[in-house]
């Protein structure tokens, strides 16, 4: 039987490789099998939680839209959208979060990290995020939702806010209680310049990452570039896990060929990293390049973007409209 499927990726602009790899990569494949019913949103709504400039938003969203599509997503078997148009989002939320409760949401690791030292000028929509991401999930009855290891603790709070509302007005498997989806042979894909540090669109230097907007030589040239270390290719996985940059840089070529890990660690074993840069950057320019050159042209077609999101507003609104009404007559409203 197939999955429901719900994910979302936040309209920050720039995409990356570890954007593709950590996400969009598995959502094509996901919308590829036909067992499946698939929902992906631009969580518009979660964008603004730090700071925006309206007019980059704006592009930003039919950026992701168009990285979607350029990477493979078919927006006729899947429902593309922008969390922002269906008001049942925010609504949700608010229900959700008269059921989570405080202690869960200082548990949040992510939310210590990205308010920082300060945490009393963060945003109180900062804080509550995971609620709304809660929101998002149970409205359309998912049954899995791929997540990164970042996202884990948030689907957990997911899971017992949707079986406390259950238990608390005695309607059982009302909201369905959604099961992580962690891709297999993934490796988190770090920075080209640092092997501890994640690959991130707000590093300062743009040869820390493959953007999804790269040419061919743009490429080539920050590959040749990326730190490593002056030993020859590993021999095995114990050696890999004690050098950051090999181990970047192998799973990423793994992740993009498909191939084990420990295949790649064959293939390249005791050879000079030169020789392993020319393979992978082969590699690269195969995969990123045609996205990159769907991505432009599709940034040309504006109203094509913006008729995906409103097909897709609408079908997300029919499906999470329907829930929200059963939500009032439970809730009592």
């Amino acid at each position: 039987m197939g999955k429901k499927i719900f994910s979302g990726v936040q309209p920050t602009g720039n995409l990356h490789l570890g954007n593709y790899l950590g996400a969009i990569k598995n959502f094509v494949e996901l919308n590829n099998d036909n067992e499946n019913e698939c929902v992906f949103c631009v969580v518009d709504l979660h964008a603004i939680t730090v700071s925006q400039n309206p007019k980059v938003l704006r592009n930003n969203i039919r950026e992701t839209v168009a990285t979607f599509i350029a990477s493979g997503i078919d927006p006729k078997k899947s429902i593309i959208f922008n969390q922002s148009q269906v008001s049942a989002h925010s609504e949700a939320a608010w229900i959700l979060s008269c059921v989570a409760r405080m202690g869960w949401l200082n548990r949040m690791t992510q939310f210590k990290e990205k308010a920082g030292k300060d945490k009393e000028k963060a945003s109180i929509g900062l804080y509550s995020y995971p609620v709304l991401m809660a929101a998002d999930i149970l409205l359309y009855d998912a049954t899995h939702v791929p997540v990164g290891d970042d996202q884990k603790q948030h689907l957990e709070l997911c899971r017992d806010i949707a079986q406390k509302f259950n238990n608390e007005f005695k309607v059982d498997d009302f909201f369905k209680v959604p099961e992580p989806l962690i891709q297999k042979e993934f490796s988190r894909i770090m920075s080209l310049k640092d092997g501890l540090k994640k690959m991130s669109k707000s590093e300062l230097s743009d040869l820390s990452r493959i953007n999804l907007t790269d040419k061919k030589d743009q490429i080539i040239n920050k590959i040749k570039k990326a730190k490593t270390d002056p030993m020859p290719m590993p021999n095995n996985i114990e050696e890999l896990n004690t050098r950051p940059e090999a181990k970047n840089l192998l799973g990423i070529y793994s992740s993009l060929s498909s191939l084990s890990l420990e295949k790649c660690i064959k293939e390249f074993s005791g050879k000079n990293f030169s020789a392993f840069k020319e393979n992978l950057s082969q590699v690269l320019v195969e995969k990123i390049t045609p996205i990159s050159e769907e991505i432009k042209k599709l940034l040309m077609e504006k109203s094509y973007l913006d008729k995906i999101l409103s097909d897709g507003c609408g079908k997300a609104h029919d499906i999470a409209s329907k829930k929200m009404k059963k939500i009032h007559e439970i809730v009592g409203f």
